[in-house]
């Protein structure tokens, strides 16, 4: 029987999509050219930061606060916890757009936090050294989300709900035909009445007919050995630091499964996560994601030295490279095709998208079964990069871990 909806792409936004329309009762059919989780992708690596004072903009938070309520039901449906709060630590300069942006988010929506100021962060998270003149959002409820246990556990349950997942097909192009889309995949051709395409770092090949200007780009997370009980889990907040205009490096600390026996439990994460947000290494995700080198391990170390000291004098344990897919305004592509009626995507990420999971996978549901919403998207419109839509120098800090 033809499928009623076809989910390209079974990493972080596929994997949800297809168990919330399988969840419905939605007749999917899923394809992924690896088997999810791999790591070929985005969401690699262990620990993903989540947290609701959003400095990239006041209109994410009803987004997020709807996947703060869906992470506990979907670990509790699938029997592991996916979720752990941690506090978590906004840093820079009083006027940098992380500071700003999450404050004014918090403002914006009533959300609890506080702002502290260099001695204050010292005293109360002695790991950390800001420099006097930089202050903090704190803010209790900012925690982490294990991204490999998730696409698990969506995986298992959209399974479980009925969904056809198939692994090792690859998707080369597809085309609206009179009742719906016709996909091709080395498998052969594939009928449906609508498509949702959440292809990740292969988006721009897969996504061209957008005429946005995608890019990939390579990222590396570091894992250093934990000095001491400050850095620890349940002791050190999820941090991010502005160190720079537009610049910035975040951290987590180690964070193994709760349960590692339970059902596509992560492997623990070796120590505490340090990365630097930003770079400029465009990459061809066909060709994979090349090992941290060394000049990247000892700027990774320098950095450190003079804000988590500590952390910096421990040992290295590796690294984990890892995608982002990078829209021109580092906002989201989430809606559907301007081109095609019965396509949808997911795409752009830009490298802050994972924990926003659970209710992209509500709207992708909303869209391919009803073609609307009642989440706000307006943000996210494909067609907004058209001619004239996009000004020099709009881009910004607009995406972070």
């Amino acid at each position: 029987m033809r499928p009623d909806v076809i989910v390209v792409g079974l990493g972080t936004m596929g994997a949800a999509t297809a168990y919330e329309l399988a969840r419905r009762g939605a007749r999917v059919l899923g394809l992924d050219r690896f088997t999810p989780p791999h790591g070929r992708g985005s969401h690699a690596g262990g620990s993903r930061i989540i947290r609701l004072a959003y400095a990239e903009g006041a209109d994410y938070v009803p987004l997020l606060r709807r996947a703060y309520e869906l992470w506990p039901e979907v670990g509790k449906a699938a029997g592991v916890e996916l979720m752990t709060t941690t506090g978590g630590l906004m840093i820079g300069p009083p006027d940098s757009t992380v500071v700003g942006g999450a404050l004014a988010s918090a403002r914006t929506h009533g959300l609890g936090h506080e702002l502290l100021d260099a001695g204050e962060v010292r005293q109360r998270f002695p790991a950390f050294t800001p420099a006097d003149g930089e202050v903090a959002l704190y803010e209790e409820v900012a925690g982490l989300v294990r991204p490999e246990a998730a696409i698990g556990a969506y995986l298992r349950l959209a399974r479980g709900a009925g969904a056809d997942l198939r692994y090792g097909v690859t998707v080369t192009g597809s085309r609206g035909t009179a009742d719906g889309v016709l996909v091709e995949t080395t498998d052969g051709p594939l009928a449906a009445a609508r498509l949702v395409l959440s292809p990740g770092a292969w988006a721009p090949a897969l996504l061209a007919g957008l005429g946005v200007p995608l890019v990939v780009q390579r990222r590396v997370q570091h894992y250093w050995r934990t000095p001491n009980e400050d850095h620890a889990l349940g002791r050190m907040p999820i941090w991010i630091w502005e160190y720079e205009p537009g610049r910035a490096a975040y951290g987590l600390p180690a964070a193994g499964p709760a349960d590692p026996t339970a059902p596509g439990a992560s492997p623990a994460v070796p120590g505490v996560k340090a990365a630097l947000h930003h770079g400029a290494d465009a990459t061809d995700p066909d060709a994979g994601v090349g090992e941290a080198t060394p000049a990247e391990v000892a700027a990774m170390r320098t950095w450190l030295a003079g804000r988590l000291p500590a952390l910096a004098a421990t040992g290295w344990l590796g690294a984990k490279p890892c995608l982002y897919t990078l829209t021109p305004d580092e906002h989201f592509l989430v809606g559907r095709h301007p081109r095609d009626e019965a396509v949808f995507v997911a795409a752009g990420f830009s490298g802050h998208g994972f924990k926003f999971a659970p209710v992209l996978g509500e709207i992708l549901a909303d869209l391919a079964l009803t073609g609307r919403t009642a989440h706000p998207v307006a943000l996210f419109a494909p067609d907004r990069f058209g001619p004239g839509r996009l000004a020099p120098g709009d881009a910004g800090l607009a995406g972070s871990p």
